[in-house]
């Protein structure tokens, strides 16, 4: 009877030290690690939690071996990266793709076709001409005749993408994926934790984001979407959005531009007219489920019609977005069906 007595005192007692790990586990004692460095021309920053101690040495070359890969791929700073090497390949020849460069491929031509040209990873000849390139900028302003030149060498309708195969169809084309290169590399770093068991995540590279799981307070990651001022960095915050296993990327024209003789010139580029846009539109958000695909989106509706652009948001599954126009020194906002659900 006392030893009966003792076996049922010894499982109570395991029932409760299992509780209380189980409790432990989902509840408390998580630490957060937070990794920082340089990456694309701009910054990048880390925030992780995990329940098990972790190596922040690690993860920091981990970090710092993926972006490097992202970059030896994307990078048109780089003469030796694999888009620069695609740039100088010859027409109708099959160049062989690396797995990166042909995931953000493949993105690249849906943003394509759904946006109507919105997006063109091919505009390099245009932004070259305008001076927001890898080439000097231009004393004076592009004549019809340049432009006209340029677009006869854009449009990624000319290219041919295969089973990791990327094929020109007529010569000059050259790619520039630099308005989804950060989310693509947001993305990259997101599926490295994710693959490695770490679940809540908030990963960013030069303002473009991805929320993961929770953060330390079991609450989805909170963010800023800045107000779009040339003034500099710190003008406050127009939104904060809450990202529940979301994405998050802007894209702006109030910073990257010049003026000549009076007249503002953006470094967003329309494809079709071979001009920097002139619409109103200050600023736009997209919240996606990937990065690459709310970056390269952002991008789209800088040069859209605003309304056409928020009925393309509003048939997309998992899209959201934000549109900032300025009017009369005023900000005027409209956005997406269920934007507003974000929103803290």
């Amino acid at each position: 009877m006392q030893m009966r007595f003792r076996s049922r005192i010894l499982n109570m007692l395991s029932i409760i030290l299992v509780f209380m790990l189980s409790f432990t586990a989902s509840h408390g004692f998580a630490k957060q690690y937070t990794l920082t460095g340089k990456t694309m021309g701009t910054f990048y920053s880390i925030k992780f939690i995990s329940m098990e101690k972790q190596s922040s040495a690690t993860w920091q070359q981990r970090v710092d071996v993926r972006l490097k890969e992202v970059n030896a791929r994307l990078s048109m700073y780089n003469p030796k990266s694999e888009i620069s090497r695609f740039n100088q390949y010859p027409a109708n020849k099959p160049f062989a793709l690396s797995r990166d460069f042909y995931q953000v491929l493949i993105e690249s031509r849906h943003l394509f076709r759904i946006t109507n040209g919105a997006w063109d990873g091919t505009v390099k000849p245009l932004v070259d001409l305008w001076g927001f390139g890898t080439k000097t900028s231009p004393d004076t302003l592009p004549e019809t005749a340049q432009i006209l030149d340029a677009l006869s060498r854009t449009g990624f309708h000319k290219l041919i993408l295969a089973d990791h195969l990327l094929t020109k169809k007529e010569a000059g084309i050259n790619l520039d994926l630099g308005s989804i290169a950060k989310g693509y590399g947001v993305d990259a770093l997101a599926r490295l934790f994710s693959s490695n068991g770490i679940k809540n995540f908030l990963v960013e590279i030069g303002g473009e984001l991805m929320g993961s799981g929770k953060n330390k307070k079991r609450h989805p990651w909170v963010v800023g979407i800045s107000k779009p001022e040339k003034k500099g960095l710190s003008t406050g915050l127009y939104k904060i959005i809450s990202l529940d296993n979301m994405a998050i990327a802007t894209s702006g024209n109030y910073r990257n531009f010049f003026e000549k003789e009076g007249q503002i010139y953006s470094h967003i580029i329309n494809p079709k007219t071979g001009f920097p846009v002139e619409n109103r539109v200050v600023s736009t958000s997209v919240i996606a489920k990937n990065c690459t695909m709310a970056d390269g989106l952002a991008t789209a509706l800088m040069v859209m019609d605003v309304q056409k652009g928020i009925d393309l948001v509003n048939d997309l599954p998992d899209t959201e977005c934000l549109i900032i126009q300025r009017q009369n020194n005023k900000f005027i906002s409209t956005q997406s069906n269920h934007f507003e659900n974000f929103v803290q």
